[in-house]
């Protein structure tokens, strides 16, 4: 048994078909399958149930495959302290980033790494928190910049900005010739939110001084882009963080003001392992976000946790 193996082993698991997990592997199908026999061999037990129509894991193959996936992210962070020890700011940097930060920081944040640390290759993965944490912790992320703390003790965070949320409405909404706007104005029977699994959700609600199960809330599956584009629709109100409207010169109809207050806003963090075998990667991406992110619209912050 050998690494190789281990990786053939996850590859099956994850695709729950033999044909794919090969083209994934890069070897042919008949050689993939030999494998995985000789390694039921050698274990002495049936991993795989196949049929002519499916492969399904047995109950002994998945806590044997947990185990796998344990021992190759062990393995995959031997060679990043190689790796890091020759060169750390090399290879590949697999950054996650929720939907609500991804399409406003990473435009200018991916250029400024190209720029500052050319031997970098950044793979972006777009997601919600918990399935961003949770591939952190099983080794297929490096890094993730969320707008929470970490909730699995396997993971830290250095804080990189406090970005603020402001009151995006209807340019003929009556409150839009205020200024700024109190939270208190703000009618909840109005307030159109994103639905469960976006932080930016709970956020909004707890600002709000509103429970999760309210009833006085419109909830809509959907990203933050379209709900900007139903505020300037007349639909309703909401709460945006400032990134979301950096650029808000080809949203017609929509106006945003300061929440008066100040107290409205999220911490941004950058989440990775305690165990990260390249501590230097990290420091440097937290320091070119804070450099790079627009000094108006947030406070970058140089603070660990």
């Amino acid at each position: 048994m050998n690494i190789r193996d281990l990786r053939y082993l996850t590859a099956v698991c994850d695709e729950l078909h033999f044909g794919r997990a090969a083209t994934r592997c890069h070897i042919s199908q008949p050689a993939l399958s030999g494998q995985i026999r000789k390694l039921e061999d050698f274990l002495g037990v049936t991993l795989f149930e196949r049929t002519n129509r499916t492969v399904q894991v047995t109950p002994i193959g998945r806590r044997i495959i947990d185990q796998a996936r344990h021992l190759l992210k062990i393995s995959d962070d031997i060679i990043a302290t190689a790796q890091s020890a020759q060169s750390p700011f090399s290879g590949t940097f697999r950054l996650g980033m929720i939907s609500t930060i991804g399409p406003y920081l990473a435009p200018v944040v991916l250029a400024t790494i190209r720029e500052h640390l050319p031997d970098l290759s950044v793979i972006l993965v777009e997601s919600l928190t918990t399935d961003l944490e949770a591939r952190l912790v099983a080794g297929d992320l490096d890094g993730a910049i969320l707008a929470t703390s970490p909730l699995e003790s396997q993971l830290t965070a250095v804080s990189l900005y406090e970005e603020p949320f402001w009151v995006a409405l209807a340019n003929h909404h009556p409150l839009a010739a205020k200024s700024s706007i109190f939270l208190d104005e703000l009618s909840h029977d109005e307030l159109l939110l994103l639905a469960d699994g976006h932080c930016l959700r709970d956020q909004v609600l707890d600002v709000c001084h509103r429970t999760t199960d309210s009833t006085h809330t419109n909830t809509l599956e959907t990203s933050i882009e379209t709900l900007l584009s139903l505020v300037a629709a007349g639909e309703g109100i909401t709460l945006a963080p400032a990134l979301t409207l950096y650029d808000n010169r080809n949203r017609k109809g929509l106006t945003v003001r300061p929440e008066a207050s100040g107290t409205a806003g999220r911490r941004i963090r950058l989440v990775h392992r305690k165990t990260f075998p390249r501590p230097e990667v990290i420091t440097r991406l937290a320091a070119l976000v804070r450099e790079t992110v627009p000094g108006s619209q947030v406070t970058p912050i140089d603070t660990s946790e």
